[in-house]
């Protein structure tokens, strides 16, 4: 398997799931590769899990959307 290359793919989603409250279709594929690298680092792993915590008490809400401004 290849290694995913994301570097600020998880700061970037975090800025705008902070932005519009909602976490899109999109969003969520970035989310999927980066947890799937093996090399993510600790403060990106624990921007995700704060950002899956959020998800999880209904503070962020999960839209369908590719994007957050359609």
């Amino acid at each position: 398997m290849y290694p995913v290359n994301l570097p600020g793919a998880i700061s970037e989603i975090l800025v705008s799931v902070t932005d519009t409250g909602v976490l899109t279709l999109a969003d969520r594929y970035g989310l999927m590769a980066a947890t799937l690298d093996e090399s993510l680092d600790e403060e990106d792993r624990s921007s995700l899990n704060r950002l899956l915590r959020a998800v999880l008490k209904g503070r962020v809400k999960m839209v369908s959307d590719l994007s957050a401004t359609a």
